[in-house]
């Protein structure tokens, strides 16, 4: 639907400049999003302990602050959960992203303020769309609906004011409630905890909707698309859906998966576009269809570090801004972001494939 895709297009013209500068000044725009973090979290117990209110340059910040991972944040991350308020991000964080420690057993919480959810990760899934809209100025997608596999959320067993879930179950429980009307399946169906019987009408109900494009975790989906070819007895999905063009992918690598996506939509318009959206945050979006380099958004309210693999362990290990990466070096990411997390270092690895604009691709863990 061009006239829908041209008046999308124009109601995000400040969006497509704010993109555009931070591809071209990736070290001003990263020097603002340390500036509204700081500021915002100056009068927390973490700014207070560090003076942030005192802090003027990226080098005070890095002195002050040591780079920290789950096992050092995880006495601050227990206080949240019991309720505490005021701790490293302002007021109190009912949402913590749960997903599975790959250094020990315990499961790391993710603490999801409102700010990085509207800010951050919300705002990442608009320019997601914003940037196929440009790629693919004749796309369809209006025309349907998008769907969506979620996981499930649950009560903190520490505090009755909080929730915990896969990401993906929290960010569909606090969408505005218009995405109702461009999205499937209903909110109650995708919140369903029994993986079977969410399966089940997931399927039942999908079927018979005009989907355009699909967004989440290749490996759950393919249980899914295989069980609806199963329920309707169709050899491939578009014979579903017809008007399918989009798969928007994330949290696992794709490649594994791709020739088994290739038979179940047997289509060249059919479009994968990757995202690299974490529990932390939302880090980065495909922004060429031929290349596999993932734009890194600057301007989402996360502060960027990049520190060469070599400086692991060392007790003040050498960082580097964005402005001074380098393409082909293998680095371990460090984020401050608006959700309380400050020089925290994911366990990702990343590798730049092109500066200015600034492209990444993961090249594993640390």
């Amino acid at each position: 639907m061009p006239f829908l895709n041209d008046i999308f297009s124009l109601v995000n013209t400040k969006r497509s400049a704010q993109i555009e500068r931070f591809r071209s000044n990736p070290g001003e725009v990263q020097n603002e999003q340390l500036e509204y973090l700081i500021r915002k979290a100056a009068d927390t117990e973490f700014g207070k302990k560090f003076e942030f209110s005192s802090i003027k340059s990226i080098q005070t910040f890095k002195e002050r602050v040591a780079v920290r991972d789950y096992e050092t944040i995880m006495p601050e991350i227990i206080r949240l959960r019991q309720g505490e308020k005021n701790l490293l991000w302002p007021g109190d964080i009912k949402w913590y992203a749960k997903s599975s420690g790959t250094t020990s057993s315990r499961s790391k919480f993710i603490p999801v303020s409102k700010d990085a959810l509207i800010k951050c990760h919300f705002q990442g899934g608009r320019d997601t769309l914003l940037i196929y809209n440009e790629l693919v100025p004749n796309n369809k997608l209006m025309s349907g609906k998008t769907l969506t596999l979620g996981g499930s959320h649950q009560i903190n067993s520490f505090s009755n004011n909080s929730l915990y879930g896969d990401l993906s179950a929290i960010l569909i429980e606090n969408l505005p409630f218009w995405t109702d009307f461009v999205r499937t399946p209903s909110r109650d169906i995708s919140l369903i905890d029994e993986w079977e019987r969410k399966m089940k009408l997931i399927t039942e109900s999908t079927v018979k909707e005009n989907v355009c494009a699909m967004a989440g975790v290749p490996s759950w989906y393919l249980v899914l698309l295989q069980n609806i070819l199963k329920y309707t007895g169709k050899s491939n999905l578009l014979e579903v859906w017809p008007n399918l063009e989009l798969f928007m992918h994330g949290g696992v690598s794709f490649t594994p998966y791709r020739q088994s996506y290739k038979e179940l939509i047997p289509s060249d318009k059919m479009n994968y576009l990757e995202t690299y959206n974490a529990s932390e945050g939302f880090f980065a979006i495909q922004d060429d269809l031929s290349s596999p380099g993932l734009l890194l958004m600057l301007d989402l309210k996360v502060f960027f570090e990049f520190m060469p693999l070599h400086e692991l362990g060392k007790e003040n290990p050498k960082t580097f801004m964005i402005e001074e990466v380098e393409t082909g070096v293998d680095y371990a990411m460090i984020i401050s972001t608006n959700g309380g997390l400050w020089r925290y270092m994911i366990g990702d690895t990343v590798r730049f494939v092109s500066l200015f604009p600034h492209r990444i691709i993961i090249s594993g863990r640390t």
